[in-house]
């Protein structure tokens, strides 16, 4: 999927919502237990309920990999049972080089068939550019909203700079718009200006609106560009809105909420 096509859908669909699946299987509802992979019925009934108000799915693969091949399996049904036309995003934060690098790109890009994954930088380019495939997205950790973000990411250097501002301006030399993005934690909205400096047409993975408390209207003002540029995650705040039988209803009933007010957001900066 290229860029231009998300943001077609992102009109389409008035929601840059990407919703999180990360099932676990002691959160899921009991009944779902009784089925032969209560991991993929759990994301089948939530894809079926949010496909028409999302433009983009984020598997976190540990809730998978902590499975074992049961796991695997699971996510391999889910990544094809989403539609198509849908942005599908490994959430696996590789972070190698070499050829083990190579080996998670052609895991993910070439046997799961993701659209994007997830990447963290901090090896240097060689962590990076060997998940740069032709029609894919690399996703970069560019400024994450954990509380450990201080201990690295947030430190001043001597020229002024913060060390993310130079972790992005470096790994944009390393690819474009077009096969790269970032990671920018919600509940940091207005340093969303410093990394619009240095990516400013970048798309941006935001985790962290709802259950975590970021604001989507803050986001939107500090990170929206002119082909909207945000996907919006929400994880828990969607797949958990009901933990009883009616499960996939209440989830769809959360996306279409988020939706309606992302919606009003993309009028007011005239996009739809």
């Amino acid at each position: 999927m290229t860029r231009q096509e998300l943001f077609q859908n992102i009109i389409q669909k008035k929601s840059f919502l990407c919703v999180g699946l990360d099932p676990d299987i002691k959160k899921i509802p009991k009944f779902l237990l009784d089925f032969e992979d209560p991991i993929f019925e759990f994301n089948k009934r939530i894809i079926d309920a949010t496909k028409d108000f999302c433009v983009s799915y984020k598997p976190n693969t540990a809730f998978y990999e902590a499975l074992g091949e049961k796991g695997w399996e699971s996510l391999r049904k889910t990544l094809e049972y989403i539609p198509k036309n849908i942005f599908t995003i490994a959430d696996a934060k590789r972070g190698d080089i070499g050829n083990t690098s190579q080996l998670y790109a052609k895991a993910f890009f070439e046997n799961l068939n993701a659209d994007s994954l997830t990447i963290a930088p901090y090896m240097g380019e060689d962590s990076v550019k060997p998940f740069m495939y032709p029609g894919k997205f690399v996703i970069v950790l560019g400024l994450t909203s954990n509380p450990g973000a201080a201990d690295f990411e947030m430190l001043y250097l001597q020229d002024g700079t913060q060390l993310f501002e130079k972790v992005l301006q470096k790994t944009c030399e390393w690819g474009t718009a077009d096969n790269l993005m970032f990671v920018v934690g919600a509940t940091r909205p207005q340093m969303l200006e410093k990394v619009r400096a240095i990516a400013p047409e970048h798309f941006l993975l935001i985790p962290g609106v709802g259950a975590q408390g970021g604001s989507l209207a803050d986001v939107f003002k500090y990170g929206a560009t002119s082909q909207a540029g945000l996907l919006i995650n929400a994880s828990r705040s969607i797949i958990y809105a009901s933990t009883g039988n009616d499960f996939a209803e209440k989830a769809g009933e959360e996306a279409m909420k988020l939706q309606g007010e992302m919606e009003v957001l993309l009028r007011s900066k005239k996009l739809i």
